[in-house]
Order: C-alpha cells, then structure tokens, then sequence
C-alpha cells in the first residue's frame, strides 16, 4: 500500500514537472491569410500573409518576441476603376516587439495575449498587363521565341511608418518541444493627416 502511494506521488510530481517545463528560449514560423478592416477595407481585398519571430520566455507568464511578418493584399476591383490603373497591390512589412501573457500553460492548449508596437513599410504597387518576348527550349525542336503575358509596373510608393498590433492566439502542443499554433493580430499603421491602415492577419505555423 506505501509502495502504491509513493509510486502515485511520484506520478503525480512528474507530471506537474513535465506541465511546468518550458523554454526559455521561443522561435516560430507560419503562413495565413489577411484580411482588410475597418476604411481600410473598402479598398483592399483579403491576401496572403507569412510570418516568423522568437524571443524570450522570462516564465511561464510572460515573454516578450521580437516579430517580423509580410502581408500582401490587392487593391479591389471599384478602386482600381477610380484611380484608372488595371491591377494593383498592397504590400507591408513589419518588423514589431510583442510582450506576450500566457493564460493557459498548464494546459495542453495554451491561449496567450500580445500585443506592441513598432516599423511598418507599406508599399503600393500599380500593374498592367504586358507582353514579354523571350526565347524557349525544346529537346526536338531546338530554341523557339516565346510570348508571354506578365504585369507590368506602372507606379510605385512606399512610406516608413510606425504601427501598433494586439491579438490572441492559441498554443497546442505537439511532438516534443514543438507546438502548433493559430493566431489572430490586429495592425495598424499610422499614416499622415489621420489616415491609417488597418488589417487582420490570421497566422498558422509551428513553434519551438
């Protein structure tokens, strides 16, 4: 009976080690979509984002990553016909310093908070369609001149800005050390004269 209590104890105390193991040190990589809110929404169309970070954990609470990420959004059909351009794109990097609060790392599932601040490039990009003439290469046939359809820039402009971030996201362990994680994050970008841009990245990936 004393041998069941102290093999049980000693489950028991394992267990609370192994949930209360953590790294001190944090990296992560993903991809998702994005999507434009707010004004911004009425001229942009959801894109594409990808992302990667690390950091450190200073306990089980809290750390603090230092985030870099790329979105890429296109500029809706009706505000293309304003401007009078055939195609468009909005593009940002960012690079930010996010503390984050964990809420559940005692849990298999982990939900954390973030949220900081920091450089944001934004970059604005015009096309139309255009032709490029280039040379192929068949085994049978030898060299042969190509045509293909491309998109052409036309304008181009980018601006440094600094921006906030906050959102939540969703740990969930997996082999070893490894988890994968979902995450939400609010952006914006302050621009001139009041004006700002506004979007969600949804960020899915691995973490170590």
């Amino acid at each position: 009976m004393k041998k069941l209590v102290l093999l049980s104890c000693c489950g028991l105390l394992t267990g609370i080690l192994n949930a209360q193991e953590f790294s001190h040190f944090t990296f992560g990589v993903g991809a998702g979509f994005t999507t434009p809110v707010g004004g911004t929404g009425r001229y942009l169309d959801t894109g594409y984002n990808v992302r990667a970070g690390g950091g450190i954990n200073f306990n089980h609470f809290l750390g603090v990553n230092l985030n870099a990420g790329y979105d890429s959004m296109g500029i809706n059909s009706s505000t293309l016909a304003n401007i009078g351009v055939p195609g468009g794109t909005l593009s940002v990097f960012s690079l930010t310093l996010d503390p984050v609060v964990h809420l559940g790392h005692m849990l298999p599932v982990d939900v954390y908070v973030t949220g900081g601040g920091g450089y944001f490039r934004q970059e604005q990009t015009f096309t139309q369609p255009a032709l490029a003439f280039g040379t192929g290469y068949y085994p049978t046939f030898g060299f042969f001149p190509t045509v293909n359809q491309v998109n052409q820039v036309i304008g181009q402009y980018s601006v440094n800005k600094p921006g906030i971030d906050a959102g939540v996201g969703v740990n969930i362990k997996a082999l070893g050390k490894r988890k994968i994680f979902a995450e939400a994050r609010y952006n914006r970008i302050f621009l001139t004269n009041g004006y700002h841009t506004d979007y969600v990245p949804v960020t899915f990936g691995f973490r170590w």
